[in-house]
């Protein structure tokens, strides 16, 4: 639960400096917001929350 809302505090961080550089418009960032929301409701979901443990993982050890 804490590497989830870590990653996605990240993530909206990350979200929020591409609007304001202007690389993301704001529907664009909306949209792959709008997809992540959808994709978690698939059967990919615990697959990706595993890829994305695992990474925090790896990531924690160097």
């Amino acid at each position: 639960m804490i590497v989830s809302v870590s990653a996605a505090a990240l993530l909206l961080g990350i979200v929020i400096v591409l609007i304001r550089q202007g690389y993301v418009r704001l529907g664009s960032a909306a949209a792959c917001i709008a997809f992540g929301f959808c994709l978690a409701s698939t059967g990919l979901a615990p697959a990706i929350t595993s890829a994305l443990a695992a990474a925090a993982r790896l990531a924690s050890l160097h």
